[in-house]
């Protein structure tokens, strides 16, 4: 059976490379063409994705699967219209296939220059979230490349049918077959023979929680970048507007608390806990937040959980909030590089110094004054559709749009020079 498994994702990454390179030379219109053809099937067939999406929340509840997870997991015709609103996004976004950068004239008259490129065949690895499958393969055409997907178990109904939406109007508008590919298959061992795939793929991108990227990075023989998980922070400071403050820190959590760039940790300044903790977290709880805290804001706010060594280090994707009354903006510092994941860190303040401070010392993909943490997203930067959130520091860190989705290699003018 395990030969059976790796002969069909060989025979699924083979197709995909061979279109890949097919798919590099293809003009920018019938790229744009077909993500305008992928959006209007994506709308047109709504109710079809709707009901088979239905039968992935069945078994979802079925299984006790998490309410974020559910939440990742669901799709509506709001989210529908917002998948295909991405294809449209990213194909009004400038062609990076092709661009000439840094071309510079040497002693000896020759040219040196770079040209973005495609990176190959990308192979796709993700969780729940079926939206993944219609970004991931916006992105991939666009920037030219081919792109071999794997979605959980838990969204195959979800995902198979989107893939099959967009590979049908990808082929009515010229994109060659096999660009976009699903592996349909549920076994996990096809998860393992794609990362032994190097000889097809070219990069490996996961997407899901901690166990899967622990898994994908022990066990790939092919360049992994990492999507890892979200333990954000949002750093109140001794001269923050604490107006603005609690917005923030509100829409941080509140928002879509089963995203990645949710806040999971609100640190808070001393000097200004005893004014703005009590009601910002009675204003939580109000929401349905469960407020686990250290000794100093549980001194202040009764109610509150004590919180453990084990959750200032957790990503809940759900709405519970870690609390920390700080001594120093040092202090705050110090607890995101103990226990962040470098995804992404905010502080509220109106000091210029604390602020250009926190923007060169903390280390994240995303690092914000005065803005939400969930404002870490492709859209957002206006990048168009992302591929995810890069949280690896080599090649691409942070939303990975268009640009980051390509490689360069370096060209030569010459008029005759030879190395002398």
């Amino acid at each position: 059976m395990k030969m059976d498994i790796k002969q069909y994702v060989t025979d699924k990454a083979k197709k995909a490379k061979a279109a890949s390179r097919a798919l590099a030379n293809i003009s920018t219109e019938i790229k744009n063409n077909a993500l305008f053809k992928m959006a209007a099937g994506l709308e047109k067939e709504s109710a079809r994705l709707m009901a088979e999406n239905m039968k992935d929340l069945v078994e979802a509840e079925k299984k006790g699967l998490s309410r974020a997870m559910i939440d990742r997991l669901t799709l509506n015709a709001d989210r529908i219209k917002a998948m295909a609103d991405g294809l449209r996004e990213v194909a009004a976004l400038p062609d990076p296939v092709g661009e000439i950068i840094k071309m510079r004239r040497r002693p000896n008259g020759m040219e040196v220059g770079r040209m973005r490129v495609p990176i190959g065949l990308i192979g796709i690895i993700y969780e729940s979230r079926p939206n993944v499958t219609a970004d991931s393969a916006a992105l991939c055409i666009k920037s030219g490349n081919g792109v071999l997907l794997r979605g959980g178990s838990e969204a195959v109904a979800s995902n198979t049918a989107i893939a099959d939406v967009l590979n049908r109007a990808g082929a009515e508008a010229g994109i060659p077959e096999g660009a976009v590919s699903f592996i349909e298959n549920p076994d996990r061992a096809c998860v393992m023979e794609m990362l032994k795939a190097n000889r097809y793929i070219d990069l490996i991108i996961p997407r899901g929680g901690e166990g899967l990227i622990r898994m994908v990075s022990e066990n790939s023989t092919i360049p992994v970048i990492k999507h890892d998980k979200g333990v954000c922070h949002v750093y109140v400071d001794c001269k923050a507007d604490l107006p603005m403050a609690a917005e923030i820190c509100f829409n941080a959590k509140v928002q879509r608390p089963g995203t990645c760039n949710a806040m999971e940790t609100m640190l808070v300044h001393r000097d200004l806990s005893s004014s703005f903790l009590p009601e910002m977290v009675k204003r939580f709880m109000k929401a349905g937040v469960e407020i686990r805290g250290c000794a100093k804001t549980r001194a202040l706010v009764p109610d509150v959980k004590e919180a453990t060594d084990k959750d200032w280090d957790s990503e809940y994707n759900d709405l519970i909030l870690n609390v920390k009354v700080v001594a120093s903006m040092e202090d705050a510092m110090e607890h995101i590089a103990a226990h962040g994941s470098q995804h992404s860190e905010a502080i509220v303040t109106t000091d210029y110094e604390n602020s250009r401070r926190f923007l060169r010392e903390v280390d994240a993909s995303a690092v914000f004054v005065n803005a939400s943490t969930r404002l870490n997203d492709g859209y957002e930067f206006g990048l168009g559709a992302e591929i995810g959130i890069s949280t690896t520091r080599i090649h691409a860190r942070g939303p990975m749009g268009l640009e980051e989705l390509t490689s360069t290699k370096f060209i030569v003018l010459g008029s005759g020079q030879i190395r002398r």
